[in-house]
C-alpha cells in the first residue's frame, strides 16, 4: 500500500504558472505508474498526465499537452506537475494516483491509490 500527498497549487491568474507535488510513502514507489487528475465542480474526474514507472514515458490529455509537464523522482518519492500558460478551464482539485497494473486508457477506476486532493484556481 502506498499513501498520496498532495501539496502546491493555490491561485494563479490566466497566463500564469502553478506546480502541484505528491509525496508518497509506505510501498516502493517505483512499482508504480504515476498519474494527474483533476476534477472541477461539477464535472466528472478527468485525467491529466501520466507518468510511467521509470519516468520514460509520460502521458498527457490533450487540453494539457504542451502546457503541463510530468516528472517523477523515484529517489524522492514524489510525482510532480508543472502548469504553465493557465487557462480558466483548468481549475479544479488535482489529485495524485498511483497504479501498480497497466491502465492504457488512464481511466480513474484504474488507479489504486489517491491524495486528498489539492485546490488550483485560475482567475481571468
Amino acid at each position: 500500500q502506498v499513501q498520496l500527498a498532495e501539496s502546491g497549487g493555490g491561485l494563479a491568474q490566466a497566463g500564469g504558472s502553478l506546480r502541484v507535488s505528491c509525496a508518497a510513502s509506505g510501498r516502493r514507489f517505483d512499482i508504480y505508474d504515476m498519474a494527474w487528475f483533476r476534477q472541477a465542480p461539477g464535472k466528472e474526474r478527468e485525467f491529466v498526465a501520466a507518468v510511467s514507472r521509470t519516468g520514460g514515458t509520460k502521458y498527457y490529455a490533450a487540453s494539457v499537452q504542451g502546457r503541463f509537464t510530468i516528472a517523477r523522482d523515484n529517489a524522492k518519492n514524489t510525482v510532480s506537475l508543472q502548469m504553465n500558460s493557465l487557462k480558466p478551464e483548468d481549475a479544479g482539485v488535482y489529485y495524485c494516483a498511483a497504479d501498480s497494473g497497466f491502465s492504457p486508457e488512464h481511466r480513474a477506476s484504474d488507479y489504486e491509490y489517491w491524495g486528498q486532493g489539492t485546490q488550483v484556481t485560475v482567475s481571468s
